[in-house]
This record gives C-alpha cells, structure tokens and sequence, in this order.
C-alpha cells in the first residue's frame, strides 16, 4: 500500500483559474494535472498510490466554510483524505473546527505564507489549542514558499516554539520540515515529536542533507508526501529509495506511518 499524505485538487471551477495563477506565481512551474479531482484521482492511479491526502487551504475569511464544505463532500471517496482549513482572523475558526471533526474530518491544513500569519503569534494559539483538544492532525507548509517573498512565515525554529501548544495532537511540518531551510531543521525539528512529510523534494532537497534529516529523526515520523500537482508520488518515492534506506524504513514512509496517524 502506498499514502500520499500531501496533495491538492479544487473544484473543477475554482481548479481552472487556481492552476495557472499558482503556476506562474512559482515561476512556471508546470503542473502534473489540472488540478480537478478526476485528474487528481487518475493521477494517483498511475503513480500507485492507494490513498491521500488533500490538503485544502482557506486564504481568506469568506472562503472558509466553501472550502471545508468542499473537503466534506470528499469524506465518502475511498480513495481521498480530505483535510479542512481555517483561517486566523475569521471570527468562525473555532467552531469551524468543531464542525470539521463532528463531520469526520481528520485534519487541517495551514499555510502560514498564504494565510499571513507567523506561526508563532499568540494570536493562533487558541486555533492550535482547540485542534488538539479535537485531536486532529494540523499539517503545516513549511520553509520557503517560491511563489511567495520573504519573510519566511514558518521556520523550523518559529515551528518549534509552538509545538507544545498541540499537546499529545499531531503537527506535520511539510517539504521535510523547512523548504530550503534544512540547517534549520536539523538544529530545531529533528528529535521532537513533529512529523515531517517529504513533498515537493526530489530534485531539490540534496541527498545528503535527506539523510542527515532521517539519520537525526525518528523514521516513524516520516511521511510521503508529493505535493501533487507540482510534483509527483512517483518522483518524491524516487528519491526516498534513493537514500540507501533499508526496506522497513521505506515502507515506513511510504504506507506504515500514515495508516497509523489516520487510523486506517
């Protein structure tokens, strides 16, 4: 069995004007599919991944409730993971979450570049607090967004400040923990209880600072992830067998540790 525990699709209206701005925000980036969820599921089939996750984000207050009745009506595919999103100035965002777990949802999506919020400002605490008193999982971007300036909203040693904040709850850190940021990584992330997935990483992360992370972290704790449309499942699993893991460590990442986190 294989997971994906990072990928995107909108609805097919939202899909067709998001794909091409997002693209050409990143530099032209080019995406593996249109960004629908018919060609998100083929696309799935033919890198053999069996389940994922998609991560929908709410980049504005008016958008919150669409975007989360969007990741519920996904709830019945058997083949999908949806997670919802909230965003930190809408007055809504606590019992949005109640809702996103009453209805069956698992997690919540953070963009901290897209959603304008450092991920340590007290302001987001009561956020991160009512998704571990929900048990859900928070998935975090984190690093360098390339579509985005700087400032980095969510370095790895912003992310370890708050940690604490989720309790028992689980926090994935994406883009194996800090886009571009992978010094930070090894000095703040790796070692604590935070997950990391490895989306949007073959051709880019080198290879050798992939290993220092795995070699510095606990490989339970280490999830495939592709970032699907701009990246592929087949690729991301390129590179993790490329590292000269053994084949337990590999099924870990690719299957293992995403069923136990979901419960599947």
């Amino acid at each position: 069995m294989m997971i994906d525990f990072h990928v995107h699709a909108f609805p097919d209206p939202v899909a067709k004007k998001a794909i091409p701005t997002l693209s050409a925000a990143s530099g032209g980036v080019e995406p593996a599919y249109d960004g629908t969820i018919a060609s998100l599921k083929r696309h799935l089939t033919e890198n053999g991944v069996d389940k994922a996750v998609i991560l929908n984000i709410a980049t504005n207050t008016h958008q919150q409730k669409k975007v989360n009745d969007f990741a519920i009506s996904l709830l019945s595919d058997e083949q999908l993971v949806p997670f919802g999103s909230v965003h930190p100035e809408s007055p809504d965002a606590l019992s949005e979450l109640e809702r996103l777990k009453a209805a069956g949802v698992r997690g919540i999506k953070l963009h901290p570049d897209y959603q304008n919020f450092f991920v340590d400002e007290e302001r987001l605490f009561p956020i991160y607090e009512k998704a571990a008193e929900l048990g859900l999982i928070t998935v975090f971007h984190a690093g360098v967004d390339i579509g985005y300036p700087e400032p980095v909203h969510c370095t790895p040693e912003r992310l370890a400040r708050v940690l604490d904040r989720f309790g028992d709850a689980p926090v994935v850190a994406a883009h194996f923990g800090g886009y571009l940021l992978w010094d930070s990584v090894l000095e703040h992330l790796c070692g604590t209880k935070v997950y990391l997935d490895t989306a949007f990483s073959y051709g880019k992360i080198p290879p050798d600072y992939a290993k220092k992370i795995l070699a510095a972290h606990d490989t339970q704790r280490i999830l495939l992830g592709s970032d699907m449309p701009w990246s592929t499942a087949a690729d991301e699993v390129r590179l993790i067998r490329a590292l000269g893991l053994s084949e337990q460590t590999v099924e870990k990442i690719l299957s293992i540790n995403a069923k136990r986190l979901l419960g599947i």
